[in-house]
């Protein structure tokens, strides 16, 4: 059975780390390909600046050209909060998923909703990100341990791009030279976000 990547994200914007993440994990990881899912309207994190229809557009502009690597904005498709879980159980059943995530995001990893059912449905691949610990919460590694899953490592050369920094440096009129794909950063102008 392949196996897909799922690198879920509010993408407010997309910036060079997540196509290089994606990509690593592509190739690290003998993926068929890696899915970037734009976060709907995530319940855990403030008000996105971009709508939905910008991200995806922002992704699909990021992404164009890089073999292997999809948007599929099955969040920004439904309505209400967007959980991972019912992500999760809306994806075709022909492919084994693997879900991507941060080694910050593993730190809360617990508190996501059903997240037993989430780890049961996906293998986890954590990247490791600068200033965090590879450990998974107590509370993960034994549940991991008792089902026999196990977390994978991604190695990803730590990269200091975020997306709260872009987002400063446009409202502020800084550069962004190198963070973002050009085709994205002119996105970003035409529609003059992030002011």
């Amino acid at each position: 059975m392949k196996r897909i990547g799922l690198l879920g994200g509010s993408f407010d914007p997309v910036h060079v780390a997540h196509v290089a993440l994606a990509q690593n994990a592509l190739s690290t990881l003998e993926l068929a390909a890696v899915e970037l899912i734009p976060a709907g309207n995530p319940w855990q994190r403030a008000a996105l600046h971009a709508t939905g229809e910008q991200r995806r557009d922002m992704l699909e502009l990021a992404i164009g050209g890089h073999d292997g690597l999809l948007v599929n904005p099955i969040e920004i498709e439904r309505d209400g909060p967007t959980y991972t879980i019912d992500t999760l159980r809306a994806l075709p059943s022909d492919a084994r998923y693997v879900w991507l995530l941060g080694a910050d995001q593993l730190a809360n990893f617990c508190t996501w909703r059903n997240w037993r059912d989430i780890a049961s449905l996906v293998d986890l691949a954590v990247a490791t990100r600068p200033g965090t610990a590879l450990t998974p919460p107590a509370e993960l590694s034994a549940w991991l341990h008792e089902q026999g899953h196990q977390l994978e490592e991604l190695p990803f050369a730590p990269m200091a791009v975020s997306a709260s920094d872009i987002r400063r440096r446009l409202a502020a009129g800084e550069p962004t030279d190198g963070l973002l794909a050009p085709p994205v950063a002119a996105y970003i102008a035409a529609h003059q976000l992030y002011r």
